[in-house]
């Protein structure tokens, strides 16, 4: 390949990448990325030798094999059979001279270990089977399709409440999990996960989280030589993503964090192939330890060493290892204490910016804070970047020094609940219990009542609009979906219009109904400001029978599509939100078919009537009603 230092070609190119391009950069070793144009690790690590595609494209793959003398991953979930073919057979590649040779990068961490990684169910199998005695909680493996929902009861008959039903693979930061407490959750977990190749797991009573980072290195015959542990760390899940690192564990004794770091290594011994790994572990009630799970890269919870263990980043770590240079024999922090705080994407794209601007404009003697960006737009949740805090002191004087970080870390994580919670797990299931039964209330969320967040906003122009709602108010009530009332004109309150239409998203509403006569602009207007579903209702006025009402709402222009039903006709605006509602909301779809077979009945047996008693007889039942 390179004529002067190797070069790492690397599948994946997110804030891993990213990182381990700039630890990369001093030391003059060239990273080739695979991963799609300005990807986060593009952005730090100018080279010719990129390649943009999918890191799992087996094309794009070979193609990134032929450009590099080794081969890793930022990322677990990539194509291992392409892996396989290339460590044993090679890519072919053009020399200066027109010749072809066969190229055959070594591959670490070795794809077995990244295969075996990905299933988690296999992953635990492989160390409850290894000599080590590595404990883990008990599992067992779930049937797939119709079996499924007797399989996870019969393992819930073997291990009771609660439990952990997971995916095996493709899961992480907490996705493909569901936690079982009792019977009833066994149809909404399936329903959830159902599709996937699943596992069960017995409840681990845990008290804390740990995580280690451990290199792990090999000779070029696959014979291990060293694990080397850093030093074990606390990590705090907030909505099944981690948030915070502690360096040392607040509350966990010297002994306990000796023998986490002990287990890890005989955890990743049992691996194959050179690199940085990291091993997660509970801390039990009684303060034994079991694993959880295990990454083959460099993790969110190694971040903490670019800073605190500068001589040997878990990223310079990964870049040593994979090339087999020299690594140290033990791992000491040059800081007694550090935090990472994750900046997770707030409700706005700029609900960042007062914790960016606090990292960048506080200095001290006894706390330093050092910001990491990894130049990813802002989403609600989405790690864009961490900050890491390191002190003079123990982590108890670091956690008070930090206190102004953690408090907006937290301000930032609740706006985005209040504003956006029900989009972020637009496949879980709100309760139906849990919901109100109509009302007039306001599009704001829960009240401190009880009262709980509406999915449906029903406004209309005028007050007089408000007796052809009834009928769809009466639908909603029937299926329990919550909504929230409102007026709203178009042209006496447009500009409250347009606040309501802005914020409605952001606030949990899922569909708009909105009524209105004779211009009947409402509809299109909520159309045009929000990116959610509005349902127009004509309501006939005094003059045209509400055809101008109709003709107003459904000739909107081209991009601005707004649903439109019968003049008056507000219960098919409600039946038509349900139906919404009920594509990602399985309770609500369920009642849909249970109304619609209650209207099928309704006719079978009006037929029979009239083909009983004849067309006469049946009039004259008519007309007495």
């Amino acid at each position: 390949m390179g004529a002067g230092n190797p070069i790492i070609g690397l599948l994946g190119g997110g804030q891993l990448g990213r990182m381990l391009c700039e630890a990369a950069n001093p030391l003059g070793i060239d990273i080739a990325i695979l991963d799609e144009k300005n990807s986060p690790a593009k952005q730090a690590h100018n080279t010719n030798r990129h390649v943009t595609g999918s890191f799992k494209d087996p094309a794009k793959i070979r193609e990134l094999a032929a450009r590099s003398d080794y081969l890793s991953v930022e990322i677990e979930h990539v194509d291992t059979d392409v892996l396989e073919d290339i460590e044993k057979n090679g890519v072919e590649i053009e020399l200066a001279d027109g010749s072809l040779v066969t190229h055959k990068p070594p591959i670490h961490p070795s794809w077995k270990t990244v295969r075996l990684i990905q299933d988690k169910y296999l992953q635990k199998e492989h160390f409850a089977a290894s000599e080590k005695e590595i404990p883990i909680a008990e599992q067992i493996a779930i049937e797939s399709g119709e079996a499924a929902l007797t399989s996870l009861k019969d393992a819930a008959e073997k291990f009771g409440f609660p439990l952990m039903l997971k995916a095996r693979k493709g899961s992480y930061d907490g996705r493909g999990n569901f936690k079982v407490d009792s019977e009833d959750d066994f149809e909404p977990a399936i329903k959830a996960l159902g599709k996937l190749s699943l596992y069960a797991e017995k409840w681990a009573p845990f008290v804390k989280e740990l995580a280690i980072m451990v290199i792990r290195t090999e000779d070029d015959e696959g014979n291990l030589k060293r694990c080397v542990a850093y030093p074990a760390v606390e990590t705090v899940h907030e909505d099944s993503v981690c948030t915070k690192v502690y360096m040392p564990p607040r509350n966990v004794s010297d002994d306990v964090c000796k023998k986490a770091r002990e287990l890890a290594c005989s955890v990743i011994s049992t691996l194959w192939g050179r690199g940085v790994f990291a091993v997660e572990l509970f801390v039990l009630e009684d303060g034994s330890l079991m694993v959880n799970e295990v990454a083959p890269r460099p993790h969110n919870s190694g971040h903490y060493t670019i800073e605190a263990v500068p001589y040997m980043s878990q990223y310079k770590a990964q870049i040593s290892a994979v090339l087999d240079l020299p690594v140290p024999e033990k791992l000491t922090p040059r800081v007694p204490s550090s935090i990472m705080l994750n900046i997770l994407g707030g409700a706005a794209p700029d609900s960042h910016h007062k914790l960016t601007r606090l990292a960048r404009t506080t200095f001290g003697d006894d706390m330093d804070v050092y910001l990491h960006l990894y130049g990813k737009v802002s989403k609600p949740g989405r790690k864009i970047g961490h900050i890491t805090l390191t002190g003079a002191s123990t982590i108890e004087d670091l956690e008070e020094r930090a206190q102004d970080f953690i408090e907006l870390v937290d301000k930032i994580r609740q706006e985005r609940i209040e504003a956006a919670a029900e989009q972020l797990r637009p496949q879980e299931e709100p309760s139906i219990d849990d919901t109100i039964e109509g009302g007039d209330r306001s599009i704001g969320p829960a009240g401190v009542d009880g009262d709980k967040l509406p999915l449906v906003l029903v406004t209309m122009g005028s007050d007089s609009d408000l007796p052809v709602l009834k009928a769809g108010l009466d639908i909603l009530k029937e299926f329990g979906v919550p909504y929230s009332l409102d007026i709203t004109s178009a042209h006496r309150t447009p500009k409250y219009m347009m606040r309501i239409a802005d914020e409605a998203a952001g606030k949990g509403i899922k569909v708009i109904i909105a009524a209105a006569g004779g211009a009947a602009h409402l509809p299109g207007m909520l159309s045009s400001e929000t990116p959610l579903p509005v349902i127009g209702v004509p309501v006939k006025a005094t003059h045209l029978d509400g055809m101008d009402s109709l003709l107003s709402i459904v000739q909107m222009p081209r991009g601005v599509p707004t649903a439109t039903v019968g003049i008056n006709n507000s219960t098919n605006a409600a039946l038509l939100a349900i139906r919404i509602l009920g594509a990602f909301v399985p309770a609500y779809q369920a009642k849909m078919k249970k109304y619609q077979l209650k209207m099928e009945e309704g006719v079978i047996i009006k037929g029979a009537r009239l083909r009983i008693e004849g067309d006469v007889a049946y009039l004259e039942r008519m007309k007495a009603k």
